[in-house]
């Protein structure tokens, strides 16, 4: 569904993502994982519009879509839930909700609020609240929900447990499984890469710019070099 080759993309001089190469197969979970400041988020960016990529190709759907404007890149079917959810606070839940379906012209856009509500009965319950309200966990909620409203084919999650508590992560990660098993193919950026090894089937470790390994997920959490780095080493990890 998504391919990635040679992909660079910097900041003024400083060169942030460095020639990668990444797939994402339809019906897949695949998870990017890495430290702070190793590119995750600029690869997300760059995927969406919101960077411009310096090189590369960015192949979705066969399309070349390296330079198209981010609203454009929605409507071919790829969505974007942000680092830190970037809810809209001074508009209500339902108001962000339908702000994901702003470019929609079919008529399901009605059925599709309503498959939300019934993902997360929360908003629905707190439609009329102001998004910057609602707690962490609500918040991230309602930027999955306003992505999915956008009724992606690829969807990218961009560290959806930040600053969650364990519950609420344990909820959110069930959530992502569930949309990937209703049809929904996703790209994961986490730092909690216990759980996003768990739930992925492929995974790549990215490390200052460059993938530095890549395989089945199960493998990779394997990799004693993932495991010293991530996983708190061999003996935290069995």
């Amino acid at each position: 569904m998504l391919n990635i080759s040679g992909l660079s993309t910097s900041y003024g001089s400083i060169k942030a993502i460095k020639g990668i190469d990444l797939d994402v197969p339809q019906g897949s979970i695949v998870s990017l994982i890495g430290a702070n400041g190793a590119g995750k988020t600029t690869t997300m960016n760059s995927l969406v519009g919101l960077l411009k990529p310096q090189a590369g190709q960015i192949k979705f759907l066969g399309q070349e879509i390296r330079g198209l404007a981010p609203h454009k890149i929605v409507n071919l079917g790829m969505s974007l839930v942000p680092e830190g959810r970037k809810i809209l606070a001074g508009m209500t839940v339902l108001e962000n909700l339908e702000m994901g379906a702003y470019q929609r012209k079919d008529k399901e856009v009605q059925a599709d609020l309503a498959k939300v509500f019934r993902r997360f009965p929360i908003l629905e319950e707190r439609k009329q609240q102001l998004g910057g309200t609602l707690s962490g966990g609500q918040q991230q909620m309602l930027a999955i929900g306003r992505a999915l409203m956008a009724r992606p084919k690829l969807l990218l999650l961009d560290e959806p447990s930040m600053g969650l508590a364990p519950l609420v992560v344990s909820d959110i990660f069930k959530v992502i499984q569930e949309i990937n098993q209703e049809g929904t193919t996703i790209l994961l950026v986490e730092q909690n890469v216990r759980q996003a090894l768990k739930i992925a089937h492929y995974a790549y470790v990215l490390e200052t710019g460059k993938i530095v390994l890549h395989g089945k997920a199960e493998e990779v959490a394997k990799n004693p070099r993932v495991m010293e780095a991530y996983l708190g080493g061999a003996k935290a990890d069995t």
